[in-house]
């Protein structure tokens, strides 16, 4: 019988916790568009973004595969705030 054991960072985990919560409060900032919470939301994105953005520069010390994963959160909480794909004016 063979155990596979994964040794897993508690520095990894937060990281990953941490981009998922970025995540989350761009896609709430988009969904808020246009209710009494939407100016709430969009300081909570902005304090994300803050947040993932000093990330990456910190994940490099983990290593680049750390980094770019964080840049990659970084540019899709981008996008999620900016990109409209609602048809007509």
């Amino acid at each position: 019988m063979t155990l596979f054991a994964l040794a897993v960072s508690p520095v990894l985990c937060t990281l990953g916790a941490v981009q998922i919560l970025g995540l989350v409060a761009a896609g709430v900032a988009r969904l808020a568009e246009g209710t009494r919470h939407e100016r709430t939301c969009q300081w909570l994105c902005l304090v994300a973004l803050a947040v993932i953005g000093s990330l990456c520069g910190f994940a490099l010390q983990l290593g680049p595969d750390s980094g770019a994963v964080s840049a990659v959160t970084l540019a899709l909480m981008i996008m999620i705030a900016v990109v409209d794909f609602r048809s007509g004016g």
